[in-house]
């Protein structure tokens, strides 16, 4: 099984954010001025955000990119960790 992207470690981390505001797919979308089917798409990793997309939404959720990216690397260091367990209680 393929290591998730990028693109899915921003997705979960848009997601985790959102939600320990309280934010709705909607309310992100209006304070981030984008479509929320196109948040949706987002958080599901389904979308490459543009630079600009990703500024977008980290204005709206009260941080900034460069805070987002490291959010994501914390992500993609958990889920490695889990992979690694999983493998270890499979052998």
């Amino acid at each position: 099984m393929p290591m998730p992207s990028l693109v899915e470690d921003l997705g979960v981390t848009i997601r985790q954010l959102r939600m320990q505001q309280g934010l709705s797919q909607e309310q992100l979308a209006e304070r981030s001025e984008l479509n929320r089917s196109y948040v949706g798409e987002v958080e599901r990793g389904q979308v490459v955000a543009s630079i600009v997309t990703l500024q977008k939404l980290a204005v709206a959720l009260d941080t900034n990119a460069a805070g987002l990216l490291v959010r994501c690397e914390h992500v993609e260091q958990h889920r490695h960790a889990q992979f690694v367990n999983l493998a270890a209680i499979a052998r």
